[in-house]
């Protein structure tokens, strides 16, 4: 992918007439009560941490962030603003402080190693190949040194049963989008970004096929001593 290349935007559900339903969707095709919990629990944030959640779409998952671990500094990225105004709107309604940022995964509108965690859930499926490196590299640089980054994503298929369920997100997604994700080839694309003791964590059958949990973490650099 050209460097100064912005990715295409999706919105929610491939269709922004289709936006207000997204909530309602995703909990009730992808065990979300069970899946972000798990994501959030995964990636042990702490009290004082700063977290972005990339790609945060109607920020579901960033309210529960900040609603489960009191005096974390949240922010935010998407680059709809449709979705954006849906989660700051849900973020305040909860009671939180966060910043919500426009922008593209691939330029983060951030300085090196900001945030001590990154999150990301159903995102990582919308893009090619390239783009996904090139955020994943952008996600190594905005991380400190020690930092960790947790997706939730379509992963590969648990059963012949779960891989014909996944056809319909290929459909709609995009069969050379999803590729890498059904075959297993996501946490290469993060080795390959620069990060380490990367691993699937745990997956989770749902009526689209099997979606999984993934940690990588920023190992810092001996070389520099950070």
């Amino acid at each position: 992918m050209e460097p100064d290349r912005k990715p295409t935007i999706v919105p929610a559900l491939g269709f922004r007439l289709l936006t207000p339903l997204y909530d309602s969707v995703i909990a009730a095709t992808v065990r979300e009560k069970t899946f972000r919990p798990a994501l959030i629990d995964a990636a042990a944030i702490c009290p004082g941490q700063d977290v972005l959640d990339l790609a945060c779409g109607t920020g579901t998952l960033a309210t529960m962030i900040g609603t489960r671990v009191r005096g974390v500094r949240l922010s935010g990225l998407d680059a709809d603003p449709q979705v954006l105004a849906i989660a700051e709107h849900k973020s305040r309604t909860a009671g939180l402080v966060a910043r919500f940022d426009q922008g593209y995964s691939n330029h983060l509108p951030y300085p090196d190693e900001s945030f001590d965690r990154i999150v990301s859930s159903l995102f990582f499926h919308h893009l090619s190949l390239l783009e996904k490196l090139a955020t994943a590299r952008e996600a190594f640089r905005v991380l400190r040194p020690g930092g960790e980054l947790h997706v939730a994503d379509w992963g590969r298929a648990s059963s012949w049963l779960m891989r014909a369920l996944f056809v319909p997100v290929q459909l709609l997604d995009g069969f050379a989008n999803t590729r890498d994700n059904v075959s297993g080839g996501l946490p290469a694309v993060f080795v390959d970004a620069g990060f380490a003791d990367v691993r699937q964590t745990q997956t989770f059958a749902t009526v689209f096929g099997t979606l999984a949990l993934y940690r990588a973490v920023k190992f810092p650099d001996p070389k520099s001593g950070k």
